[in-house]
């Protein structure tokens, strides 16, 4: 087998039928997880954790009300005006 002639370093993900083959194996675990949540036996303490999917929704929703907080309640708190450091 001959050596390419060029110099340039080849990494895994250079190739595009490596990147589409992972994506392909991490949805796949993501549809095994999902479809088990609904076999597996859950230890809950409130009715609402019973819920299919309850975890994955309120992890959601916390990641999207953290994002909405940082945005419009703490950047107005800590940000300066453009000529701040110019004074």
């Amino acid at each position: 087998m001959a050596k390419p002639t060029n110099k340039e370093k080849h990494y895994l993900f250079d190739n595009p039928r490596n990147v589409k083959l992972l994506f392909r194996i991490y949805y796949s675990c993501l549809l095994l997880l999902l479809v088990l949540d609904f076999f597996l036996h859950k230890h809950a303490i409130f009715g609402w954790e019973r819920w299919p999917e309850f975890y994955a929704v309120f992890g959601f929703v916390a990641c999207v009300a953290l994002v909405l907080a940082a945005k419009y309640i703490l950047r107005p708190m800590v940000k300066r005006r453009e000529n701040y450091y110019d004074k």
